[in-house]
C-alpha cells in the first residue's frame, strides 16, 4: 500500500463517482427523489473465503458484490439509481489488485447505468471484506414485496436455476466444467433489472439461499404455502448434464440471484410478452396454496424429501 486513505480513494474511486456523490470530498452523498418514487436501500457484504474464493480475479469479485445489490433492486421492482461501497482492506490486496478492482466497477457501471456515490475505507488484519449498499427508486406504493403472494397465484423463476452453486463446487474440483459457464455463474451473478416485475407480480424477491430455502421465506411473509414442481425447474444444459446426483444441490445452492414471484393467473400472457421483451427467460414452477411452508412435488405429485434447504449464515 504506499500513498494513503485519500490516494487511495482518489486513483480507485473517484474516476467512478457520480452526481450525487459530491466528488467524493464531503460527508454525505445528496440525492434528490420526485414526489411520487420511494427511496430503496438494500445492503449486501462479502467476505474473503466466505462468498468468494481468495484467487477469484479481483474484476469479478467488484462486479459480483454490485450485482447481487442490484439484484435486489430487481426484486422489489426498483431502478437503481447509485451505491456506497466500503472496504476492509488487508496489506495482501495491493494497488494493482484494486486497479482490476475498480476495472470491474466501472464495467458494470456502464451496463447497469449507476454511479458510485461515497463509502468508507479502512485496513485489517483479517481477510478482505467488501460492503455495498445500493440505493434505487420505485414508484410510490408500487414497490414489490414478500408479503404480498395470494390464494391462487402462480409461481414464477427467472432464468435457470443451480448453475451457481454447481459452479463454486467446479472451481473447488468437485464436478467438471469444460467450458467454465458454471464457474462463470457463480462469480457474475445476473441481476434481472431489465425485467418489470412491478405491476406483474403480487410478491417477489431474489434467490440468494437457495431456490427452496427463499421460498421458504417468501411463503412465510406472505402467511401461504408453495408447491413446487421439480419437473417444472429450468435448469441450463450444463446443469442438467450434471445428473440427478447434483439435483438437489440445484434446488438447495445458493448465489442464483434469480427473481422468485408470484403472480396471478391473468397475467401469464403479459408475464411471457415481458420475458421476450426484456430478453429474459421465466419459468412457472409452481402455485400459491392455503397453508404453510414450502414442498418441492415429483412427476407424481409426491413430495421429495431433501437433506438441507439452502445455504444458513449461522
Amino acid at each position: 500500500m504506499s500513498g494513503g486513505e485519500f490516494d487511495f480513494i482518489d486513483r480507485f474511486f473517484a474516476p467512478l463517482a457520480g452526481e450525487g456523490a459530491l466528488g467524493l470530498g464531503d460527508d454525505a452523498a445528496l440525492i434528490g427523489l420526485a414526489p411520487d418514487r420511494e427511496l430503496v436501500l438494500s445492503t449486501d457484504t462479502l467476505v474473503e473465503a466466505v462468498h468468494f474464493l481468495p484467487d477469484d480475479p479481483a474484476e469479478t469479485i467488484s462486479r459480483k458484490l454490485l450485482r447481487v445489490s442490484l439484484s435486489d433492486c430487481a426484486a422489489m421492482g426498483a431502478r437503481p439509481r447509485g451505491y456506497l461501497l466500503n472496504i476492509s482492506r488487508p496489506a495482501a490486496f495491493d494497488d494493482q489488485w484494486f486497479a482490476s478492482f475498480s476495472t470491474g466497477l466501472a464495467l458494470d457501471q456502464k451496463l447497469y447505468d449507476v454511479v458510485l456515490l461515497g463509502g468508507d475505507t479502512t485496513s485489517t488484519r483479517g481477510p478482505l471484506v467488501l460492503s455495498l449498499t445500493i440505493l434505487g427508486e420505485v414508484e410510490r406504493g408500487r414497490a414489490v414485496r414478500r408479503s404480498g403472494a395470494q390464494l391462487g397465484d402462480t409461481l414464477w423463476v427467472t432464468g435457470t436455476v443451480g448453475d451457481a452453486a454447481l459452479g463454486l463446487q467446479a472451481l473447488l474440483g468437485e464436478l467438471p466444467d469444460e467450458d467454465g459457464y458454471l464457474a462463470d455463474r457463480y462469480r457474475l451473478p445476473r441481476p434481472r433489472t431489465a425485467f418489470p416485475l412491478a405491476g406483474l407480480a403480487h410478491a417477489g424477491m431474489d434467490i440468494s439461499d437457495g431456490l427452496v430455502q427463499d421460498a421458504g421465506h417468501l411463503a412465510r411473509q406472505s402467511a401461504v404455502r408453495l408447491e413446487i414442481d421439480a419437473a417444472s425447474i429450468p435448469l441450463s444444459p450444463q446443469a442438467a448434464k450434471t445428473g440427478e446426483a447434483w439435483f438437489e444441490t440445484c434446488l438447495t445452492g445458493g448465489d442464483d440471484y434469480e427473481l422468485l414471484f408470484t403472480a396471478p393467473e391473468e397475467h401469464s400472457t403479459a408475464i411471457m410478452s415481458a420475458s421476450r421483451e426484456a430478453g429474459i427467460a421465466v419459468t412457472r414452477i409452481g402455485r400459491v396454496t392455503a397453508g404453510q411452508g414450502v414442498v418441492v412435488l415429483d412427476a407424481k405429485g409426491q413430495e421429495m424429501r431433501l437433506s438441507r434447504t439452502g445455504w444458513q449464515h449461522f
